[in-house]
């Protein structure tokens, strides 16, 4: 992606296919049949944090799913904002120290299992438990969209916001999305299937543009599984445009126009997991205040330079110095 011609294809890249004309009816018809009053349960920890109270959020999705979250708030008077942090695939929930960081400056942290990964959120009831990936970007996908197991982690997204909104401690109107991979991916959605998301952090976000990803070939573990479908069920790809249409519903870059929040993109040049080419025709869709910061070096990979700060900065609206050398320079 450092060659110059590829990265000026991405700056105006579109994605290989159109958002089907019901795009907006068929998520808009699932987000009004969610129940209006979501039952949960808010369980409080007991770690003996100073300033800081831990719970954990359990409710039912759809499809029989059930899902966990961990809740971590500072102990205030005031009404606080609220970050929503979303794990990459086959992961979990930050642990509940990877938390805290965010409580010092006065904000509480959501982060969501994604049902069937590594976490306690359960896909599709008591009977599946624990780890069922791989396999979630093509499950449904030959009975339709309605079938698609990311079309509920994304309502699980949906309704685990409108939970946490209307919680008493909560300031509704403050309310941030961040994360990496998939969970870069699920940071937008949150803010494309729900408003009351204001600002968005997305590194290298996952599921976007996948007749792309056909066409670069089966380089990333993480979409594998799309390639073995057709190796192993579709050898002749008879079924090919039926497949794309159908995960055309929860392609992230058809979802993109819906954001109207701020959103900071990082891309890493070097990434050959989630391609930069599909995460610019997320971006280039967006409706929004947009930024995208390319690090040229960068693989699909932790990026712990310089960049926790930097997102720290933008969910927090602080101003950490990088570098404490950097700051003897300026002077």
């Amino acid at each position: 992606m450092r060659n110059p011609s590829l990265l000026e294809e991405a700056k105006t890249y579109q994605g290989r296919d159109k958002a089907p004309d019901d795009f907006d009816a068929f998520w808009d018809k699932n987000i009004a049949e969610l129940p209006l009053s979501k039952e949960y349960q808010l369980l409080e920890k007991n770690f003996n944090i100073p300033k800081v109270t831990c719970y954990e959020i359990l409710f039912k999705g759809t499809n029989k799913g059930q899902v966990y979250a961990k809740f971590v708030v500072p102990q205030t008077e005031e009404k606080v904002p609220v970050i929503f942090h979303f794990h990459g695939y086959m992961g979990r929930s930050w642990d509940w120290a990877d938390m805290l960081a965010y409580t010092t400056a006065g904000y509480g942290v959501v982060s969501m299992d994604v049902r069937g990964q590594s976490g306690y959120s359960v896909d599709g009831g008591d009977a599946v438990r624990g780890n069922t990936v791989k396999g979630q970007i093509i499950r449904g996908a030959v009975d339709g969209p309605e079938r698609l197991f990311y079309k509920d982690v994304y309502l699980d997204v949906y309704s685990l916001i409108e939970i946490v909104a209307g919680m008493d401690l909560v300031d509704e109107n403050q309310l941030s999305s961040f994360g990496a991979s998939q969970g870069g991916a699920l940071a937008l959605v949150a803010a494309a299937l729900n408003p009351r998301i204001q600002q968005v952090v997305a590194i290298y976000p996952f599921l976007s543009d996948f007749r792309r990803v056909l066409e670069i070939g089966n380089t990333s573990e993480a979409y594998d599984e799309l390639f073995r479908y057709f190796k192993f069920h579709d050898p002749f790809h008879e079924t090919e445009e039926q497949i794309i249409r159908t995960l055309s519903y929860i392609d992230v870059k058809n979802l993109a126009h819906r954001i109207h929040c701020p959103v900071q993109m990082i891309i890493g040049l070097a990434d050959d997991v989630c391609y930069p080419i599909t995460q610019f025709a997320i971006f280039n869709h967006l409706a929004g205040e947009k930024e995208y910061h390319l690090m040229p070096e960068y693989e699909h990979e932790a990026m712990n330079v310089y960049v926790n700060d930097r997102v720290f900065n933008w969910l927090c609206g602080t101003n950490i110095e990088n570098d404490s050398l950097v700051g003897m320079m300026k002077e």
